[in-house]
């Protein structure tokens, strides 16, 4: 992405009308060591470029692996054109819970790694590929995680159907060496793919979270800009969660910035509420998205099992409060 600038279940609604969490932890416990694991799952592939055998035999275990929780896969498959037209051949991951559900809710990570390491700090290493342990894998541990949780709590959850959507293709941005100027729309080609085409007709959720580098080595979460333009009570849900589980110091009350990323069309283009749960780093002087965003260190080393444990359980209240 590329920036532009535990008692009972139930919501509930105070007397201004704002929609809230349970006030208390309700929900299990998410196990950082296990979205640790599905995170370094994935690294074990290589970098999941685009085109690249990597890329293909991990998209086969995401969806293997939600299959396995009992989750319906569907796998959105198209040719898709990059910045400098090269064919892109995406895969949209989506794993359904309770499929027949009306009532929706959607999280959604991109899967797919940078194909050049264009903001490290070596210009040696700008053609180099990404790892993307942070920025691709730990989103879909997160969910992969949940999913798992889903699958051993089921009675908790009866009601609600929750659609875990993979967006491919997100990474292919132009690089900061091209000598063709940055276009937006030259990012989130998956997302941008499915929210014009959604997986199922007339697919609706009533809101959705995307999780983008959620697993980073002292990330802070701020409430990102468009976000709090088009699901301003989708943020203030998420964000009172953390405070009701015991991390709201990962999730300041403060903004960031505005951000280029697959909630873009899931707001533009689909018209579902989205959110993104992504860090800022405002003090960073490499990126205000880290010190590995976009280099040859965004590996497992730098991947801390308490920013996972934060988001996750976090996720947990949010859905285990409906």
């Amino acid at each position: 992405m590329a920036a532009i600038m535990t008692g009972c279940g139930g919501a509930k609604q105070n007397a201004g009308g704002d929609i809230t969490v349970k006030a208390e932890p309700v929900g299990p416990v998410f196990s950082a060591d296990s979205a640790y694991a599905f995170c370094e799952a994935q690294c074990n592939f290589g970098p999941r470029t685009m085109n690249s055998q990597a890329h293909e035999l991990c998209g086969q275990w995401i969806a293997n692996k939600f299959a396995g929780y009992g989750l319906q896969v569907t796998e959105q498959r198209a040719t898709l054109s990059g910045y400098d037209g090269t064919r892109l051949l995406s895969n949209n991951i989506i794993a359904s819970w309770l499929p027949d559900a009306s009532d929706r809710i959607m999280l959604c990570a991109h899967w797919d790694s940078r194909p050049w390491a264009d903001n490290d700090p070596d210009p040696d290493n700008w053609r180099k590929p990404v790892m993307a342990a942070n920025d691709g894998a730990s989103g879909v541990a997160v969910m992969l995680e949940l999913a798992r949780l889903l699958s051993m709590e089921a009675a908790d959850t009866s009601h609600l159907g929750i659609d875990f959507i993979c967006f491919d293709a997100e990474d292919w941005g132009t690089p900061q060496w091209s000598d063709q100027p940055d276009d937006s729309r030259s990012w989130a080609l998956g997302a941008q793919h499915w929210a014009a085409r959604p997986h199922r007709d007339g697919y609706r959720a009533r809101y959705a979270v995307l999780l983008d580098m959620v697993g980073g080595q002292g990330a802070r979460f701020y409430r990102e800009g468009f976000s709090l333009r088009y699901a301003p009570d989708v943020v203030k849900r998420v964000w009172q969660a953390a405070q009701v589980v015991g991390f709201g110091g990962y999730f300041p009350q403060q903004d960031g910035g505005y951000i280029t990323d697959d909630h873009g069309p899931v707001n533009e283009v689909a018209k579902i509420p989205c959110i993104d749960i992504i860090p800022y780093y405002p003090d960073c002087p490499e990126s205000s998205f880290g010190p590995t965003w976009h280099t040859i260190n965004d590996d497992m080393q730098h991947i801390d099992r308490q920013t996972l444990q934060a988001v996750g359980q976090t996720l947990v209240q949010v859905l285990w409060s409906e």
